[in-house]
C-alpha cells in the first residue's frame, strides 16, 4: 500500500466556519424526496430496464409515496424519450406527482428535452454542468468564467424553451461534481444561475448540490452545505437539494448531516443503486428517521414485497445485511443476543410500553412487513437457550423452565454443530419432542390408581421388557406417591425435583404440559416433559421421561 503517497484531499472547506449543524441531534421532519431510480439507478444496471419494466418501476415509486420522480435523460436515447412520452400521452402520471428530467447545458440537448416534455402537467427540468477543478482542467479545459457562461446560457435557454412549450415547468440547477469544486466558485455559479431565473415564493427554484463523487468525511459535506445555504442569493425562494453518492460508504451519513445543515430535498434511489458504489439509499435514510419517531412520508410497510419487485425489475440483489431490508438484519444467532431479545419482547408485553426499546432491534420488524418467527431469532451452533426457548414458546406454546432451556439448548446446539447447519423452528420442535416428551423406554407408563386416607397410596402400572408390572407406593401427594413407587421398585435414586406446568395454548387448548427435572446421585440434571389432556397424567409422563433419560445415561 505504499502508493498512498500519490493521493491527497481534493475537496475544499468553506472559507468561514460553518458548524451550526452540529447543534442539532436529529432530523425533525422529512425532506422532499426525489427518486432517481429511473435515471441514476437505471444507467447503473448491466442490462437497463426496458419500457415495460420502467413503467412498472414508476408505478412502484408512486405506490411508495414519491411525489417527485426523475424519469430519465430524454435527449440521451430514443428509449428514454419514448418512456417519457408514454407517461405523458397515456396519462400515467398522477396529478400530485411531479416528474423530473435531466439535461446538460447544451442547446440541442435542452431543446430535445423540452420536445419530450410537451403537455407535461408539471415537470422539473434539471440543468447541470460540471464545475470541479478536475473537470475544468482535464475535461473542458475552460476558465471559471467560461464554466459560468455555460451555466448561465443554459439557464436562459431553459426560460425561453419553457415559454415556448406547452406544460408547467420548474427549474433545477446542479453544479455537477460540487464536492470537488471550490466552495466560493460553486456559490458564484449558483448565484449567477439564480440571477437569471429570479425565483419567487410562488415560483421556487431547486439548487441541487451533489456529492457526484464522495471525497470527504461527512462533516465536511455538511459544512459545505451550510455555507451554501447561508450565503446563497434568494435563499427563501430556493429549495436546497442534496444528491449524495456513496464512494466512501458514507452516502447516508452525508445526507443526514447535509439535512441538518440546511438541505430540504434529497435525491436518491431504492437500496442505493447507482453508478460505482451507488447513490444514497432512500429506504435506509427514511427508516433511520422512522426509528427516531419521525414520519418519513414514504410507505415501506411491506419491505419484503419492495425487495422482490426491485430484484425482479433491476436484476440486482439486496444484500443479506443491507440495513432494514436484508434477510438477516433482524436475525440474531448469538446466544446472548437471542436471550436479550426474548427477554425484551416479554418485558414489552408485560409492561405494555408505549415506546419501542427492545435490545438489538432498532425498530419493530412488524412495522416493515417482517415477522418475528424466522426473521428475528434463528438457531445454529452459536445460539443459546434464550432464543431456542423463545421460538418454542412463540410457535408451539411450550414455555420451558429456565434451567430446562439451558439443558435443551445444548441438545439443539449439538445437532447444529454435528450437521454444520442452521436448525429450523420445526426441527427444534422435533428434537424437543423426541428427546424430552412422553418418553416410553425403557419404562413405559400405562396407568395409575390412587386411594387416600392419611396419605396417598398408588398402584402404577408400567411396561418393562414387554411385560406389565404393578408398582406400589405411598406419599403425601399423588405425584409424591408415584415417585416412591418408582424409586422403590426400580431401585433408583434421584433428588431436587423441579416441577412446572401450563396449558398448551397453541393448537389444542385441551392439552396440559408438565416439565419435571430430577438430579441423579452424581449431580447430573435430567429433564422430561409430559403432554396429555389430563394435568396429572401429563405430570406422570414428564416424570417417566426424566427417569428414562437418567436410566439411559447410566447404561
Amino acid at each position: 500500500m505504499k502508493n498512498y503517497t500519490k493521493y491527497t484531499k481534493s475537496y475544499f472547506m468553506p472559507p468561514v466556519t460553518s458548524l451550526k449543524w452540529t447543534e442539532k441531534d436529529y432530523i425533525s421532519e422529512p425532506p422532499i424526496w426525489c427518486s432517481v431510480d429511473l435515471r441514476d439507478g437505471n444507467q447503473a444496471l448491466v442490462v437497463p430496464m426496458n419500457l415495460e419494466e420502467k413503467l412498472e418501476f414508476f408505478q412502484l415509486l408512486v405506490k411508495l409515496g414519491f411525489k417527485e420522480i426523475e424519469v430519465g435523460f430524454p435527449a440521451a436515447s430514443e428509449t428514454e424519450f419514448a418512456f417519457l412520452r408514454t407517461l405523458i400521452e397515456q396519462n400515467l402520471i398522477p396529478d400530485d406527482v411531479t416528474i423530473q428530467v435531466l439535461t446538460q447545458s447544451r442547446e440541442h440537448i435542452i431543446r430535445k428535452t423540452f420536445e419530450s416534455l410537451k403537455g407535461a402537467k408539471k415537470a422539473v427540468v434539471h440543468l447541470y454542468n460540471s464545475t470541479s477543478v478536475a473537470q475544468r482542467e482535464q475535461v473542458f479545459r475552460k476558465s471559471k468564467q467560461e464554466i459560468i457562461d455555460i451555466a448561465v446560457n443554459g439557464a436562459k435557454l431553459l426560460q425561453q424553451c419553457a415559454e415556448e412549450t406547452e406544460g408547467n415547468f420548474q427549474f433545477q440547477y446542479s453544479p455537477e461534481s460540487f464536492t470537488g469544486t471550490e466552495i466560493e466558485f460553486a456559490l458564484d455559479i449558483c448565484n449567477a444561475v439564480l440571477d437569471v431565473w429570479q425565483p419567487t415564493a410562488d415560483n421556487k427554484v431547486i439548487i441541487n448540490l451533489p456529492a457526484t463523487v464522495s471525497m470527504s468525511m461527512p462533516h465536511v459535506y455538511a459544512s459545505q452545505i451550510e455555507y451554501m445555504s447561508d450565503h446563497m442569493n434568494y435563499r427563501d425562494n430556493v429549495i436546497l437539494s442534496l444528491h449524495p453518492h456513496n464512494d466512501r460508504g458514507t452516502g447516508v451519513a452525508d445526507a443526514e448531516l447535509g439535512m441538518l445543515a440546511g438541505g430540504q430535498r434529497v435525491e436518491g434511489t431504492l437500496f442505493g443503486n447507482g453508478e460505482r458504489t451507488g447513490n444514497v439509499d432512500i429506504i435506509t435514510l427514511a427508516l433511520n428517521m422512522y426509528s427516531h419517531g419521525v414520519d418519513p412520508g414514504l410507505n415501506f410497510e411491506n419491505l419484503p414485497e419492495i425487495v422482490a419487485a426491485y430484484e425482479k425489475l433491476t436484476k440486482m440483489k439486496v444484500g443479506e445485511r443491507h440495513p432494514y431490508a436484508g434477510e438477516l438484519v433482524f436475525t440474531a444467532f448469538s446466544g446472548s443476543h437471542q436471550d436479550a431479545i426474548a427477554k425484551g419482547m416479554k418485558w414489552r408485553e408485560e409492561e405494555a410500553r408505549q415506546y419501542w426499546s427492545v435490545p438489538y432491534l432498532p425498530i419493530d420488524p412488524l412495522d416493515i412487513g417482517r415477522q418475528y418467527e424466522g426473521d428475528i431469532i434463528r438457531i445454529n451452533s452459536q445460539s443459546g437457550k434464550g432464543g431456542i426457548g423463545y421460538l418454542l414458546q412463540q410457535k408451539y406454546g411450550l414455555d420451558l423452565p429456565q434451567k430446562m432451556r439451558e439443558n435443551f439448548g445444548y441438545a439443539v446446539k449439538n445437532v447444529s454443530d454435528r450437521l454444520n447447519k442452521e436448525i429450523s423452528t420445526e426441527e427444534i420442535h422435533q428434537i424437543f419432542m423426541e428427546e424430552y416428551v412422553n418418553i416410553k423406554t425403557p419404562i413405559e407408563f400405562v396407568s395409575y390408581s390412587f386411594t387416600h386416607n392419611d396419605d396417598y397410596q398408588t398402584v402404577v402400572k408400567v411396561k418393562m421388557n414387554d411385560s406389565i408390572k404393578d408398582f406400589v407406593g405411598n406419599g403425601n401427594g399423588r405425584l409424591d406417591a408415584i415417585i416412591d413407587a418408582l424409586q422403590s421398585n426400580l431401585e433408583i435414586s434421584f433428588s431436587n425435583l423441579t416441577y412446572t406446568e401450563h396449558a398448551l395454548e397453541v393448537g389444542s387448548k385441551s392439552q396440559a404440559v408438565s416439565y419435571i427435572g430430577i438430579q441423579s446421585p452424581d449431580g447430573v440434571p435430567f429433564w422430561g416433559c409430559g403432554i396429555d389432556p389430563d394435568i396429572m397424567t401429563s405430570s406422570v409422563k414428564a416424570l417417566f421421561s426424566a427417569i428414562n433419560k437418567m436410566i439411559a445415561a447410566a447404561n
